[in-house]
């Protein structure tokens, strides 16, 4: 349980009270006064009927009235649901100085104070808006990530101080690279406030500025400070000792804003500063919207001490402070009126009983704001039931079915809503049933019912606004529905031209796969071929050998033959040289040139031939070899040094 105004729960320490006390003094003061002006002897027969029991409950019943009607006041809340929810708005990166130059008091309190201020002013702006923080001096850091909630947000700014960062000096390009960090990296719009004097003793700021805006990043910058500047505390002082003096440099937060698109410099002065820097920076820049979630939504629960404090007044009035007499001499003395008024309020309850019984307008409400969608569905059709004419159940029992997801229904409900007179209930009629077709396309799967139903709703988003062309909701959806509808035919038109690839590149799959086949049969033709002649040219190989083996061996025969003819020869000139050895033994001359002959002529008879020659030459073609070629070089790898031993 919660309060809405928990505030307003103070004043049960008050109003209570203080009408005890009233009602306290007040019996004293009568009872004094009747002391007065009364004889003690008619006293007690005047007051013979009074009941002081009965003049406490109606004082007790009266100051708890009261108090329940500061708890309602205070809106308590207790159950709730979740609801989706849609965020639009800017994502912001503050980033504070918190150098030790921002001590410096030539603006009241002093530079980081008023900073700390601002980031907070600009806060209350961007109501909206997602909210960083970057706090930089030496170096820059992250102090609170993108969010919405404004207390994580406050806090974060609230305990920076002059330490936060440990390393000392102004380091304006850390904090921009940081703050491009903070963003997704889908962002479409990305926004840097940065609060600083300027004092930048770094390098690089242009440039990470400009690196900055090639990323898709605005930079407003806010001087802090002035021109004259002011003298540092006393513990701050340079490497010779001296205090330090800080200046605004106005010249590089000008230059710095305008490296990037739609920035620019506002000196921080005056009560203004912050309002102009929204509504002139950043309200007009386009808003991001973030993703869908669900927000839980507390019950209101005020109408509770908000009925019983209406009972209990009711009880003090209707409650007298005399005792009742008997029942039976107060039906005697009634008058004809009063029973003509009993019967009257009888026939008004009988008459009641079956708009109580089949429940009402108002009960349905109740359901329907206490969450209970489907049983105020359930009220409303039966209402329809019986009065199927009135737009206005139509209305709300297809609010009561679009709460609960039945979309069918809540679209049918709000068609029938569009016979209204009433044009705002017909503008509001289409503009629920733009949001009923989208979700009926949304949840279809077949592209084509998807399409037809978001048409739909661009229809119905268009006649809401020629009803009411300031309503901004409604412009928004259309837009939004508008895209998203050309999205779905891009993608359908995408599918189709893929489906027309992926056609055509099997065709062109089964084309290469005949040619490849046809390839395959022509190659394996040529191969056997090849391996044919091959197996011809072994062939005639293999008969040539066999052929010039023989004709090696005929050679050889013919060879040994004339050895041996030669043989013979020798052997019969021997003989004949032996008869002349003989004969010239027994008295013929020493001399023997026939000797000489004999051998000249076996050495000419043992010369080959020409043609013997040329046989030898063919028959040892067959052995002849090729020479091996020289291997080839590795090539040489880039990257490992040569070596050349």
């Amino acid at each position: 349980m919660q309060m809405g105004y928990r505030e307003i729960l103070w004043l049960l320490l008050v109003f209570p009270p203080a009408l005890l006390a009233f009602f306290w003094w007040s019996g004293r003061t009568r009872q004094a006064l009747m002391v007065q002006f009364i004889q003690a002897r008619l006293l007690s027969g005047l007051i013979s009927g009074v009941s002081p029991a009965r003049q406490k409950i109606r004082t007790a019943g009266f100051i708890l009235a009261v108090a329940c009607l500061i708890v309602a006041l205070a809106r308590p809340q207790w159950g709730f649901i979740w609801e989706e929810a849609r965020h639009r708005g800017l994502d912001i990166v503050v980033a504070i100085d918190t150098s030790k130059s921002m001590l410096a008091t030539d603006i009241a309190p002093n530079r980081l104070a008023r900073a700390k201020l601002a980031a907070l002013d600009l806060m209350q702006q961007a109501k909206a808006d997602r909210l960083g923080l970057v706090a930089f001096a030496g170096n820059a850091f992250l102090q609170c990530p993108m969010t919405l909630d404004e207390t994580a947000f406050r806090q974060s700014v609230e305990a920076l101080d002059v330490n936060t960062i440990p390393q000392g000096g102004t380091a304006v390009a850390d904090a921009i690279q940081t703050a491009v960090s903070a963003f997704k990296e889908g962002d479409s719009h990305k926004v840097l406030v940065l609060f600083t004097d300027g004092e930048d003793h770094d390098s690089g700021v242009l440039e990470a500025a400009q690196k900055a805006a090639g990323e898709g990043l605005t930079i407003f910058t806010v001087g802090i400070g002035t021109a004259e500047g002011e003298l540092l505390p006393d513990t701050v002082r340079d490497e010779q000792g001296n205090r330090v003096k800080s200046h605004l440099n106005e010249e590089l937060l000008r230059d710095i804003a305008r490296a990037t698109p739609k920035g620019f410099y506002l000196p921080l002065r005056g009560a203004k500063t912050i309002d102009t820097l929204y509504q002139q920076g950043l309200a007009p820049l386009p808003k991001t919207e973030s993703e869908e979630k669900l927000v839980r939504r507390y019950q209101e629960r005020y109408q509770w001490p908000l009925g019983l404090a209406v009972l209990l007044l009711a009880a003090e009035m209707l409650f007298p402070e005399r005792s009742r007499e008997s029942r039976t001499k107060t039906v005697a003395a009634a008058s004809p009126a009063t029973a003509g008024l009993r019967a009257a309020a009888l026939f008004l309850v009988l008459a009641a009983f079956p708009r109580l019984l089949f429940g009402s307008p108002a009960s349905a409400l109740r359901e329907y704001k206490a969450g209970s969608y489907d049983q105020a569905l359930k009220e409303y059709q039966d209402l329809i039931k019986r009065n199927a004419d009135d737009p206005r159940l139509r209305f709300n029992a297809g609010a009561a079915a679009y709460q609960e997801k039945q979309f069918p229904e809540a679209a049918k409900q709000f068609n029938e809503a569009l016979n209204s007179p009433d044009i705002q209930l017909q503008e509001r009629a289409y503009y629920n049933l733009g949001n009923s077709h989208y979700y009926l396309g949304d949840h279809e799967m077949d592209p084509k019912k998807k399409q037809e139903n978001w048409e739909h709703s661009l229809k119905d988003f268009e006649s809401s606004l020629k009803l009411n062309p300031q309503d901004p909701d409604a412009k928004y959806n259309y837009q939004y529905v508008k895209k998203k509808l050309e999205e779905l035919k891009q993608q359908q038109q995408q599918q189709q031209q893929n489906q027309k690839d992926k056609s055509d590149q099997q065709n062109q799959d089964q084309q290469n796969q005949q040619n490849q086949s046809k390839q395959d049969k022509d190659k394996q033709k040529d191969q056997d071929q090849q391996n044919k002649d091959q197996d011809q040219q072994k062939q005639s190989q293999d008969n040539q050998q066999a052929q010039q083996k023989q004709d090696q061996q005929q050679q050889q025969q013919q060879q040994q033959k004339e050895d041996q003819q030669q043989q013979q020869a020798a052997q019969q000139k021997e003989k004949e040289q032996q008869q002349q050895q003989a004969q010239q033994s027994a008295g013929q001359s020493k001399e023997q040139p026939g000797e000489t002959n004999a051998q000249s002529a076996a050495y000419d008879t043992a010369q080959m031939t020409p043609q013997q020659a040329e046989q030898l030459l063919d028959a040892q073609k067959g052995n002849d070899q090729m020479l091996p070629l020289k291997p080839p070089e590795k090539p040489v790898d880039p990257s490992r040094p040569i070596k050349d031993w």
